[in-house]
C-alpha cells in the first residue's frame, strides 16, 4: 500500500493530538495579531489565545460562518499582507464572492495534500491525470493539476465541457486517471457507448470524483462503465479546494488531513459537538494556513466522522461521504449556488423580488437547474414577445451571477406557494 507522507499520514493518535494542539495554538495567536475580525471575536468574548491549553478548549471560541467571509470581501480576512499572496481563488457568496488568498507555502502545502488523496486513491507517477474540473478562480482544476504534478503524473489540463473532445484525448493520449464530477464521469461513458468505443480498450484505471452530491449507487455505475476504481474526495474553496480529505483504494470513508485542519460534527441547531458516527455539520478549523486562517468554519455539509483504524495504515480519521447541507446552499456541475443571491438578481431586473423557486434535476447525467418565477397575469396571459425578452434577460443575469446557465420558466401568480415546509426555495430532485 503506498502512502505519501507516511510521517504524517501513520503518526499515533497521542502524537498527532500533540501537534494539532501545538499549530492551533500559533494560529490562534496569528489570527488575534493579524486579523481584526478575530480579534474583535475574541475580544468580545474575553478570550485569550492563550487560554487554549487542549484541543477541547477550542468549543470555547465561535463558528465562523460564509457570511463573515462575504462580509469581509475583498481582504479584510488575511493574515498577511497582500505582498505575501501569490494566488487568490474566490467562490461565491451571499451577495460578494468569497476570496481566498495563498502563499507560497500555502500552495506547497495544497499541493502535498494533492498528492497525498492521489496517491491514496492508487494513482502514481506512471499515470496520466485527466483534469476535467474548472480551470479558473474555483479551485478544483488547479489543486488536482498542482497535486498531480507533484507525484510526478503526466496531466492533461482539459478543462470542463467538449466531451467528445475529452473522449478523443483519453483514447489517444492514454488517460490513466480521470478527475471529474460523478456526473460528469456518466456523460463520458455515455459519450464513448454512442462514439461505439469499447471501454475496455481504454487505458482508465482510477476516477477521482468530486464536487457535487453522488450515491454508492452512481459510483458502481461508474465503475462497471469506464473500468475505474472511483474515490470519494471533499474539498471547499474556503479551506484550501481539493485534498482536505480523500478516499483510499478501500472506499471506506475519506482520510481527512488531521495535520492540517481540526474537524468537529456539531449539532447544526444547537452548536453541540456530537460524538463519532452521529450525522451533524461538519466544522473544520485550518491550523497550517497563513494567508487564510479560519477559525471553526460552518462548511454547512452534513457528515460522520470514524477514528477506527482504516485497513491502509492511515491513522486519520475518515469522513463519511456527504449527506446533505444545513442550509440551501446547492451544488450543481461543481459549483455552490445560494437561492438568496438569485432572488436578489432577478429583483434587480424586475424592481421587486418575485417568487421564485429553483428546481434541481438529474437529465440523463447531467445536473440541470430551472428558476421559475412569478409575474404578474398581465405579462403571463398577453404579453408572449415581452415574455421572450425577460426570459432571456433572466437567463442571462442569472447565469452570469451565480456561473451555471439555468432554465427560466415564467409561471402565473399563486404558482409557487409560500410555505416554507411545502415549497421550499430549493428542490431537489437528484437524490430522489
Amino acid at each position: 500500500m503506498r502512502i505519501w507522507d507516511r510521517e504524517y499520514e501513520c503518526m499515533s493518535r497521542d502524537e498527532l493530538t500533540q501537534l494539532q494542539l501545538e499549530r492551533l495554538q500559533a494560529t490562534l495567536n496569528r489570527v488575534y495579531k493579524n486579523v481584526a475580525f478575530y480579534r474583535k471575536s475574541f475580544d468580545n468574548m474575553a478570550f485569550d489565545p492563550e487560554d487554549l491549553v487542549e484541543l477541547n478548549d477550542l468549543e470555547k471560541l465561535p463558528f465562523t460562518c460564509s457570511k463573515d467571509l462575504s462580509d469581509a470581501y475583498p481582504y479584510d480576512l488575511f493574515a498577511v499582507p497582500l505582498r505575501e499572496v501569490v494566488r487568490v481563488h474566490s467562490s461565491s457568496g451571499t451577495s460578494k464572492p468569497i476570496v481566498v488568498g495563498y502563499t507560497r507555502q500555502d500552495l506547497n502545502h495544497w499541493s502535498q495534500l494533492v498528492a497525498r488523496i492521489l496517491t491514496a486513491a492508487g494513482v502514481t507517477a506512471d499515470d496520466v491525470v485527466q483534469v476535467t474540473l474548472n480551470y479558473g478562480l474555483l479551485t478544483g482544476g488547479l489543486g488536482l493539476h498542482y497535486g498531480a504534478e507533484l507525484i510526478g503524473a503526466s496531466v492533461l489540463p482539459t478543462s470542463v465541457g467538449r466531451t467528445e473532445r475529452q473522449v478523443t484525448i483519453m483514447k489517444d493520449y492514454r488517460t490513466t486517471a480521470l478527475a471529474a464530477t460523478p456526473s460528469y464521469a456518466l456523460v463520458i461513458a455515455e459519450r464513448l457507448e454512442k462514439l461505439g468505443v469499447d471501454t475496455k480498450t481504454l487505458t482508465l484505471k482510477f476516477a477521482m470524483l468530486a464536487g457535487e452530491p453522488w450515491t454508492e449507487a452512481m459510483r458502481e455505475e461508474i465503475q462497471e462503465r469506464l473500468y475505474v476504481k472511483a474515490t470519494d474526495n471533499y474539498g471547499l474553496s474556503e479551506i484550501m479546494g481539493p485534498g482536505v480529505a480523500g478516499e483510499c483504494i478501500h472506499q471506506a470513508g475519506m482520510h481527512l488531513h488531521e495535520d492540517h485542519f481540526i474537524a468537529e460534527v456539531v449539532d447544526p441547531q444547537t452548536g453541540r459537538r456530537l460524538a463519532p458516527g452521529e450525522v451533524g455539520e461538519l466544522i473544520i478549523t485550518t491550523i497550517t494556513k497563513e494567508a487564510f486562517p479560519l477559525i471553526r468554519f460552518r462548511t454547512g455539509d452534513l457528515c460522520s466522522l470514524d477514528y477506527k483504524p482504516c485497513q491502509c495504515g492511515r491513522t486519520f480519521l475518515r469522513m463519511s461521504r456527504v449527506r446533505g447541507r444545513t442550509d440551501q446552499v446547492i451544488i450543481v456541475k461543481g459549483i455552490n449556488i445560494i437561492p438568496s443571491r438569485v432572488g436578489d438578481i432577478l429583483g434587480e431586473i424586475q424592481g421587486t423580488r418575485p417568487p421564485c423557486q429553483l428546481v434541481v434535476e438529474r437529465e440523463g447525467y447531467l445536473d440541470r437547474i430551472t428558476v421559475m418565477v412569478e409575474v404578474s397575469e398581465e405579462l403571463f396571459f398577453d404579453k408572449m414577445r415581452e415574455q421572450r425578452f425577460l426570459v432571456d434577460t433572466m437567463r442571462e443575469k442569472v447565469a452570469g451571477g451565480i456561473g451555471v446557465t439555468p432554465r427560466i420558466v415564467l409561471v402565473e401568480p399563486g404558482s409557487i406557494s409560500r410555505e416554507q415546509e411545502t415549497s421550499p426555495g430549493v428542490v431537489d430532485r437528484r437524490m430522489l
